[in-house]
């Protein structure tokens, strides 16, 4: 590796008079460091018109914004920075294409390319709408504390099965080519329950009933520490028709993608949901709520967010209030 990183800092040194030279984790123009390339890039034939394009997390201070996929040289999909695949549509059959991806940033610097993959759409097939057999029983193992293992018998098409799809509760996480039965699924947290399914899905894009769900628990613990919201603060000073309202406000947890859905906990159970939609904060969030008219009542009140991955995040300190209190 660093024979590489040499030769490379030795070109942009013989090319500085001519251009700039960008690369994964460079500076931008403004100053900032530019995001990484995206590395673990698959393409696999969906249908005959279509290619599932998967690709790891890009780790950046700020955070993802979104995630560009190019065809060749045509930018085709922009993803939201919280997933990291896509089905890339409207193609021809029995052609094969090249796929990249590239990550912008917050601040709306793009980063270098990855490395080009390749996948082959199959041939087209006539009036097909028959869709596959269920695949057979599934089953799976945790694989350490962050990934798990999955497999599945064959289903059975009148022509053939192009590829097997994997949802994770009821998101599309993965794919992969018809010729496989087994998978592993990674980016997951330790200690958390999962429940998995499989279908299977033919060149006209016929898709099968779902595999009986795999329910799996990685081992090991997770303390929320690092999922948690922070900078949480709890106070009942507001009072309005007779009536006091819990004020909260706190720091979203640190995520690869915005967290749009917070629980919130009153004296150990939980007392309201809050759902955000397409505006959800990402510096600070503010939220109030009804807690009655009696004053002097003391409650212990903690909150924790919904993770884009559809897991739950760790909670905030708990924090004790008393109706009518000042602070």
């Amino acid at each position: 590796m660093r024979r590489v990183l040499v030769l490379v800092s030795a070109v942009c040194a013989a090319l500085a008079l001519l251009s700039s030279c960008a690369w994964g984790g460079a500076d931008g123009e403004d100053g900032g460091r530019l995001p990484g390339a995206p590395t673990g890039v698959t393409a696999a034939a969906g249908s005959a018109t279509s290619v599932h394009v998967m690709w790891s997390a890009v780790s950046t201070e700020g955070g993802i914004k979104v995630y560009e996929v190019y065809r060749g040289t045509t930018k085709v999909k922009e993803v939201p920075g919280a997933d990291h695949m896509v089905d890339v549509t409207m193609l021809k059959p029995s052609t094969s294409y090249a796929f990249t991806v590239r990550a912008r940033d917050k601040d709306g610097r793009l980063g270098p390319p990855s490395k080009t993959v390749r996948a082959t759409t199959p041939k087209a097939v006539a009036a097909d709408r028959s869709a596959p057999t269920r695949p057979g029983k599934a089953d799976g193992r945790a694989v350490g504390s962050r990934a798990v293992q999955l497999s599945w018998s064959p289903a059975t098409d009148d022509r053939d099965v192009v590829s097997y799809d994997v949802y994770q509760g009821e998101a599309k996480i993965h794919s992969v080519g018809g010729n496989q039965t087994a998978t592993v699924v990674t980016g997951l947290r330790p200690g958390t329950r999962y429940s998995f399914t499989v279908r299977a899905r033919d060149a006209a894009d016929n898709l099968s009933p779902a595999t009986t769900a795999v329910r799996l628990t990685t081992p090991g613990t997770d303390d929320g520490r690092g999922t948690a919201p922070t900078g949480f603060e709890a106070r009942t000073t507001h009072r309005s028709d007779g009536a006091y309202y819990l004020e909260l406000n706190w720091v979203p947890p640190r995520a690869d993608g915005v967290v749009t859905e917070y629980q919130i906990q009153l004296d150990g159970r939980a007392a309201t949901s809050l759902v955000y939609g397409g505006s959800a904060p990402r510096e600070r969030a503010t939220y109030s709520f009804y807690l009655g008219p009696e004053r002097g009542v003391s409650h212990r009140v903690r909150l924790r967010g919904r993770l884009p991955d559809g897991t739950w995040g760790g909670f905030s300190t708990e924090l004790k209030v008393t109706t009518g209190a000042q602070g």
